[in-house]
């Protein structure tokens, strides 16, 4: 499977149940940067977040993922995504949790396993059940489990909340060092300095608009 190398996203507009999302959004994200989304509540961020990861399809527009194309289907294997909640199965443990996305992305190999719990310094409770873990442990399980596969393209909805000084930090060192290996990096957040922290270029959403792009 060949590696993303730029995302286009070309008039996307999303509605839901008569209310608009985004409007006519045109954006090109690549390979090696970090993008923060930014913008008020219900700017669409999220919304451009979730059609970015395929989780959600457009109502008018495309997204087009070079070289491989627009298909769903053929682009997944290619992203990593941590939702603003982690979206784990409780009554699992968090290597459980990982082993089972790693077999999805036909990555069955234990070691994988242990080099993403290595990087988000999760090895001391990945054999605890996820119902009994922080916010903050749950959120380094579900980056885990985003870095698995080795992702082209990796996508993080407000991955800061709820985190301590000790996980954010981590969070940034990572988030940097997968656009060191040439990721595409795209996160959703409220606070100015986490984007510079990061050294991430800036789209300013606003009613479902991009409105500044720098």
């Amino acid at each position: 499977m060949p590696r993303i190398d730029r995302i286009v996203v070309e008039g996307v507009t999303r509605t839901f149940d008569g209310v608009t999302a985004l409007r006519g959004v045109n954006a090109e994200l690549r390979a090696g940067e970090i993008v923060a989304l930014e913008g008020p509540n219900g700017a669409g961020k999220s919304t451009l977040l979730a059609v970015l990861a395929t989780v959600i399809r457009p109502t008018f527009g495309r997204v087009v993922y070079d070289p491989i194309g627009d298909d769903p289907e053929g682009v997944r294997p290619e992203l990593g995504w941590v939702a603003h909640e982690s979206l784990l199965y409780r009554e699992l443990s968090g290597r459980e949790n990982v082993e089972l996305a790693a077999r999805l992305y036909g990555t069955d190999d234990a070691a994988a396993c242990d080099r993403a719990f290595a990087r988000v310094e999760a090895s001391g409770f990945v054999d605890r059940r996820v119902g009994s873990l922080s916010r903050g442990m749950r959120q380094r399980i579900a980056l885990a489990r985003a870095l698995v596969h080795s992702p082209s393209v990796l996508l993080l909805d407000e991955p800061w909340t709820g985190l301590d000084a000790a996980s954010a930090t981590l969070l940034e060192r990572e988030l940097v060092r997968e656009r060191e290996r040439g990721t595409l990096v795209v996160v959703v957040t409220h606070a100015a300095d986490q984007a510079e922290r990061i050294g991430a270029r800036k789209l300013r959403l606003e009613r479902g608009r991009v409105v500044t792009a720098s």
